[in-house]
This record gives C-alpha cells, structure tokens and sequence, in this order.
C-alpha cells in the first residue's frame, strides 16, 4: 500500500474538518477516496469542493463493504462510535475514531475485543491535544519523576464556552438519548485524557454536576470532578461550558516542583530539595525550599488534528508508533461515566477502573426519562467550529 484510502463517516461539524484537511492535500500519502452522511446537502458540499472521484454514500455499511477504502474514520454521533467500528473491524479495515470512543465504557470494552481479533489492523482515536508538544514534555516530566511525587494536579478548564445556538445546531446534541452527556462527553475528553496521560489514572473521583445550568439542555455543562490517587496525591478538574471569559490552567504540583500551563505557557518551579526531605529536617518553621522558576519554551507549533492524521496515516504504512492508540480512548471515558454516576448517586465515591454495568443501567434511566429536543428550535445546519480545528 502506497497511500491510505479513507473513507470518512458523519460530514457534520468534525468531519468537514477532516474532509478538507485530507481532500485539500494537508496529510501525506493520504487520499479521500469516500464520504457518507444521511444528509444529501452535506455529500453535495463535498461532491461540489472536490469533486466527483470521492465515492458517495448514505449508508455507511455499503461503504464498508465498497472495497473502496483501507481506513475508515468515524465522525458520527457518540453512540455510533464503538457500532460502526465494531462492523469497520469486521470488515477488515482500519479504524480511526473521533473522540470520544463511546458514551459508555460497557459498549467500548466490547468493541475492544472485537479490536483485539484484528491486530493487523490499525486502531486510533483522534485525541488531538497528545500532539501538542508542550503537553508531550508535561507528560515527560511528570512520567520520567523530574517533579518526583505527584502531590496535587489541578485543572480549570472552563474556556468551553458555547451558545444555545450551538446546542440548537441539531436534535441529538446535549439529549441523553441522543448525545449521552454534555460537557464532560462532548467538550472535555482532550482534557480528560490528558489528565490520565500525564499524571496518571485516579484510583476514586467525586463528581458534582450541573444539569441545564446555563442553556436550555438536560445535560451537564457544568462539572467539577474531586480525584484521589493511589499514593495519596489528589486531583481537581473544573470545567463548564457556561462562562466568559473563561479560564484554562493546567497546574501539576510534585514533591520536586510545580509545571503550569496556562496562556500557552509552560512555567516550571524547581526545588533545590525534595519537600519531603525539606519537610523534615529543616531547623525553620516558616522556610520553604530554595527554588528557581523558568519558562520552557517549545518554539514547535502544535499540528492538533492533522498532526493525529499523519501519525495515524504513518502508522498503517510504516508502523510508526501511534500517539493516541485507540485502546486509551476507555481512560478518560472511564472518569467522565465515574464523574457521572457519581452524581446521580448524591455525590458518592465511585472507584476506577469498574466494570461500567452501574453507569450503563443509570443512563438507561436517564435516556428512558428523556424529553428530547423541540424540532422547532433546531437549525439543522452545521456549527462553524474553524476556531477549534487546527489547519498547520
């Protein structure tokens, strides 16, 4: 195989992203070869930007089964994620999925093992943030121990900021039957897996959610998540899709120092000595460690999506080592099903990893109770999301 075939499913908000990254010949030894969506106007607006030799589907089994194809790339609603990948798999083809993998880790767990009987075949979610060099030498620091222990890592991610509108762009966003969650599933699974990638998984999290707090949706958009790990050390992640001007702070505290990212710049505290040690043998009872601050600069951009769909197209053709494998995808759907149940539960502890069974029955409850969207109020149309999606 000189070039990979993609075929992508679902031409809504992220897919058009990956339509024109791929067709307008940004990813390397990558070629469209076939789109699919229920909507005839949103396969027109391929067929019309670039034209007719990109094969044209409704139904995303016949592409499966076209022989048009090596990889398929998933950009459906949440819950057709793990369906269409299970059925892509069996296929014989390479899967490459938006995130996140699913709505509940049950389905993923079974989709995985379905991905397990395939390892010739090539499985990636699209986990753009893991290519942000920055976040790469986070995670280098923290896994290699220069910041020694973890103590405390504390998120603020609330520059998520969305209209109604954008939740009234179509009738299964931010429903519980249709989407499956708000804030949580939609907006935070980049800082979600980010979280556990750097600092690793929590052994417990506490969740306390808002429901349709600030847009007329049954849905979270508003969430703080209390964590607890296994050596002690505590997390909090903050975030909401309701508030201007909005923040996003990454701050990760070790035994050895503090890594702080905000504004697109990496500060680094360094301690002369481990607090621990300083803890307990200093003579002072008001000293802290010496210690020295500096900025680490990465000149670097971060190629965000594209930079997924080239290591991801590199992996089919040459083996390279993919960056977001899509076996991680369960991590951070993990936290945010736990975060959930969490919630409905009066804000008990919920320990990870689970079998995910609780939180499955719970959604059912929630998907039963759902009222839907009123048809009257949907655009129909497709969200302009050009800010989020990276086009180096």
């Amino acid at each position: 195989m000189e070039k990979v075939r993609f075929g992508i499913i679902g031409i809504g908000n992220m897919g058009t992203g990956h339509v024109e990254s791929i067709a307008g010949g940004h990813i390397e030894n990558a070629v469209l070869a076939a789109v699919c969506d229920l909507k005839e106007d949103r396969l027109a607006y391929v067929t019309e930007k670039y034209g007719t030799d990109i094969a044209t589907y409704t139904d995303y089994k016949e592409m499966l089964a076209s022989g048009k194809i090596d990889a398929v790339l998933i950009a459906t609603p949440h819950y057709l994620h793990p369906v269409i990948a299970i059925e892509a798999f069996e296929a014989g083809l390479h899967v490459l999925s938006e995130k996140p993998i699913g709505v509940y880790t049950k389905k993923v767990m079974e989709m995985y093992e379905v991905a397990k009987a395939h390892p010739e075949l090539t499985f990636g979610i699209m986990y753009n943030q893991r290519s942000n060099p920055k976040h790469q030498k986070m995670r280098e620091m923290v896994q290699g121990g220069e910041l020694g222990e973890l103590q405390r890592v504390v998120w603020i991610i609330t520059n998520w900021y969305r209209t109604q509108s954008y939740y009234n762009s179509s009738t299964w966003r931010a429903t519980w039957e249709g989407e499956g969650g708000g804030v949580l599933l939609n907006q935070c699974p980049h800082n979600l897996d980010l979280w556990q990638w750097i600092c690793g998984m929590p052994k417990r999290v506490c969740g306390f959610l808002s429901f349709g707090k600030y847009h007329n949706i049954e849905v979270d958009d508003d969430a703080t998540i209390y964590a607890e790990y296994a050596n002690g050390a505590t997390g909090l992640f903050i975030t909401t899709t309701g508030e201007a001007p909005g923040t996003n702070r990454l701050e990760i505290t070790g035994t050895k120092g503090k890594l702080v990212y905000e504004n697109n710049k990496l500060m680094w505290t360094k301690l002369e000595e481990d607090v621990k040690d300083f803890t307990m043998n200093a003579e002072t009872g008001f000293g802290t460690p010496k210690m020295t601050t500096e900025e680490i600069v990465i000149e670097e951009g971060s190629p965000e999506h594209r930079g997924i769909l080239r290591n991801y197209t590199n992996a089919i053709l040459n083996g390279t080592p993919l960056l977001a494998p899509g076996f991680d995808g369960v991590n951070g759907l993990s936290i945010s099903n736990a975060a959930h149940l969490s919630a409905w539960k009066n804000n008990k502890w919920v320990d990870l990893p689970n079998d995910g069974e609780e939180f499955w029955e719970e959604l059912q409850k929630k998907i039963a109770a759902s009222a839907g969207k009123d048809e009257s109020v949907v655009s129909g149309g497709v969200a302009d999301l050009s800010a989020t999606y990276n086009s180096k």
